[in-house]
């Protein structure tokens, strides 16, 4: 074989690489000790381009990472040196107050050189990059801003838009607050913790499935609107119901469903039709729903179902626990809203994304697969299926936490529950 013709071959096999590297998913973190799949279609990934080391990818396949827990008992000790860390910030004045202009790779200037200050007093740039002011908006720095917007519960796209500058300006006296206000939240929900448990992050919007210390699976959810708040609460999960019928809670009567209802009856169409829904009287009696006046407050006291399917609010299963709040978590048929950096948009319920494995996890002792869930969904099967045992659940409301690997994570105070007023909130 000529060497021509080495050279050749060699090439189409580079080439070949090449080809199957660009078109194979990357994998990126997600911010919370997690890699994602890095997908250029999906916004919640596409600009976070950290690099791809092919060898761990293999690895990261057949046993993907998930990070620590965020009720870990050794969080305790990395919150505690959170705060020192950020007394000692705070001690030494704080941060800088970045100016409200939209930063992005490639600009220059002063706002650049405070963004960099800024980012090396939190940590999320090496301090080794403090003294390279003039060097406008290079890729350190962007590396430094996916991290801070990771860690702040901010799509990692490295744009400093409005929500990041609103991030960024909280003071660090405000963090410190947050850091030991949610210490002792952490002390006590980790002391009860067992092995094996789910946890709804309620600020974080965010699912965790945890066994033997470590998570098993993380979902992005959906919690409460400001005025209909995702309560705090410790349960147990006891029951899954696949493509369930709804019943409307009264909430959703009230605010959502009576207010619809008058408005489309005055323009001549039936809300109950349009939607699929069913009402019934005290006697269990279904009644015909142009008999329905929506402008009576006796309307209310009806009973409201819809049947399983593809517009059914629950999507095709529910999980159950008791609770004095009647709310569950759910499937929902809206998945766009995952995508979402402000994810309070339900009437208390916590809708999960993927919640197929979830699912799967919870009655895995009982013979039950992820293919198992997912035919379920695909059939639309009316079953109840009961927990042999049940799994505890806790609702918890943590808005900073630290993690053995020295990261300190913030989310909105959504509720404004820390104490801080709207500052913490506000981006």
């Amino acid at each position: 074989m000529t060497n021509r013709l080495r050279i050749h071959q060699a090439s189409i096999r580079i080439g070949a690489l090449l080809a199957l590297v660009s078109a194979a998913p990357a994998l990126a973190y997600d911010g919370q000790h997690s890699w994602v799949r890095f997908d250029p279609h999906n916004t919640a990934t596409a600009a976070f381009n950290q690099p791809f080391d092919h060898s761990f990818a293999r690895q990261w396949e057949a046993n993907p990472p998930k990070g620590f827990p965020t009720l870990a008992p050794e969080n305790v000790a990395a919150m505690q040196a959170a705060i020192k860390r950020y007394t000692d910030i705070v001690a030494n004045g704080g941060w800088p107050t970045l100016p409200d202009v939209t930063l992005q790779p490639g600009a220059s200037g002063s706002a650049v050189d405070l963004l960099r200050q800024r980012l090396v007093k939190s940590g999320d740039l090496n301090s080794g990059s403090n003294g390279l002011f003039g060097y406008g908006y290079d890729d350190v720095l962007e590396r430094g801003v996916k991290r801070f917007q990771a860690s702040n519960g901010l799509t990692p796209t490295g744009l400093v838009d409005k929500r990041t500058i609103a991030a960024l300006n909280i003071p660090a006296a405000v963090r410190l607050a947050q850091l030991k206000t949610n210490l002792g939240r952490l002390q006590e929900l980790s002391r009860t913790a067992g092995k094996r448990y789910v946890m709804v992050n309620i600020p974080a919007a965010q699912i965790e499935a945890v066994e033997g210390d470590r998570v098993v699976s993380r979902h992005a959810g959906v919690v409460g609107k400001i005025d209909r708040q995702t309560p705090l609460l410790k349960s147990s999960i006891h029951q899954l119901n696949f493509n369930p019928v709804w019943h409307l809670p009264p909430t959703v009567i009230t605010k959502d469903l009576m207010p619809k209802g008058r408005d489309m009856q005055k323009r001549g169409q039936d809300v109950l039709a349009k939607y699929g829904i069913e009402a019934f009287g005290s006697d269990g009696r279904k009644i015909e729903t142009s008999k329905i006046n929506w402008a009576n407050l006796g309307t209310a006291g009806l009973t409201y179902r819809q049947q399983p399917g593809p517009e059914n609010p629950l999507g095709f299963v529910k999980i159950n626990f008791h609770n004095a709040h009647s709310v569950y978590m759910h499937d929902t048929p809206s998945q766009t809203l995952f995508g979402r950096n402000f994810r309070a948009a339900s009437s208390g319920c916590v809708r999960i994304s993927g919640i197929e494995s979830l699912a799967a996890w919870l009655v895995k002792d009982q013979g039950w697969t992820e293919d198992k869930v997912k035919e379920m969904k695909k059939s639309g099967e009316r079953l109840d299926v009961t927990l042999k045992k049940p799994v505890p659940l806790y609702f918890a409301y943590i808005t900073a936490w630290a993690t053995e690997d020295g990261v300190v994570q913030f989310r909105r105070d959504i509720y404004e529950k820390d104490g801080l007023g709207a500052v913490a909130s506000a981006y």
